[in-house]
């Protein structure tokens, strides 16, 4: 799953950051971000607030692709 924030869109309301600090902050012009840890996702049980993120924002800035590789990502490594 990949997590990202239209730029372009934001307005820097901060509902991300207050619903799911663990994914989201501001950055120095009070805009939302991804952490860049969690571009990728989290572990399972952070989904419910990564939603409640996602329905927060005021003007639906974020995005969830469930079916996209975090970045830097390798797709031809099988991890064994």
């Amino acid at each position: 799953m990949r997590v990202s924030i239209d730029g372009d869109l934001c307005i820097g309301a901060g509902q991300c950051a207050l619903t799911s600090p663990q994914f989201f902050t501001q950055d120095d012009d009070g805009f939302g971000t991804v952490l860049p840890e969690r571009e990728g996702g989290g572990p399972e049980g952070d989904d419910d607030l990564l939603d409640e993120a996602v329905r927060a924002c005021p003007v639906q800035a974020i995005t969830l692709d469930e079916g996209a590789e975090a970045p830097g990502a390798d797709p031809g490594r099988s991890g064994t």
